[in-house]
């Protein structure tokens, strides 16, 4: 069991390139808590949605191929090489190319993926000792969390992290591209009609511009009061 000082879940949202997962993935390493990355969640959908040609601008297919889809943490729920078992196979970093990149705030737009979603993410809560990452987790996944943070950071600063994680994975990364995408991201992300990109009202909001990770986490773990090793 948890220690009652700690929150069985926590909610962790915030933009694109904000340092969320990685933020995230070390919070529950650290907390021997299991970790979700909603984003990997939309992502591969939209990544079976582009294998299966279907329509990015139909809803009702894509919210279909959302309940069709099984999504589930990897056996262990921690972070790693696989962040999330999809029809019973592990899917990883071809989640995070350029194609899906482009295309996974048009697919995460729609209700009905949502919904299906959003549905799935909180049969997924309800087992406790769980760090969530996302957009909307404390504001509608989770609106009941009992700590839920919002991690910040310029669009410049965010464009040159996206820029590094891509140079690593092998892809081309031109960093004005970058910035220009991940604006366009935010105005998707923060102007739709449904669970638009914002702090929840009791959202504690860190900035992490020019923080290391172990700084930002260490700002996290003083926040679910625990002493930091």
């Amino acid at each position: 069991m948890a220690s009652p000082m700690i929150p069985s879940v926590i909610a962790l949202d915030g933009p694109v390139a904000a340092g969320k997962t990685t933020v995230g993935a070390a919070l529950a390493r650290h907390l021997g808590y299991r970790f979700l990355d909603t984003g990997v969640m939309y992502r591969a959908l939209t990544w079976i949605a582009l294998q299966r040609g279907v329509d990015l601008e139909e809803g009702e297919a894509l919210g279909r191929l959302a309940t069709e889809t099984t999504m589930d943490l990897p056996p262990d729920g921690r972070p790693g090489e696989v962040p999330l078992v999809v029809n019973g196979s592990p899917l990883g970093p071809k989640l995070r190319g350029r194609v899906v990149e482009q295309a996974v705030s048009v697919v995460s737009r729609h209700p009905q993926v949502r919904g299906a979603l959003v549905a799935r993410q909180r049969e997924i809560a309800r087992g406790g000792r769980l760090v969530m990452v996302g957009r909307d987790i404390g504001t509608v996944v989770l609106p009941e969390a009992p700590l839920k943070v919002y991690l910040e950071a310029s669009p410049n600063e965010r464009a040159r992290r996206r820029q590094r994680e891509l140079s690593q994975q092998g892809e081309a990364a031109d960093l004005d591209t970058i910035l220009q995408d991940l604006l366009r991201r935010d105005r998707l992300d923060s102007e739709r009609a449904l669970s638009p990109l914002k702090p929840a009202p009791d959202a504690r909001i860190i900035d992490t511009q020019g923080l290391t990770l172990a700084e930002v986490v260490q700002e996290v773990l003083k926040l679910v009061g625990r002493a930091v090793a």
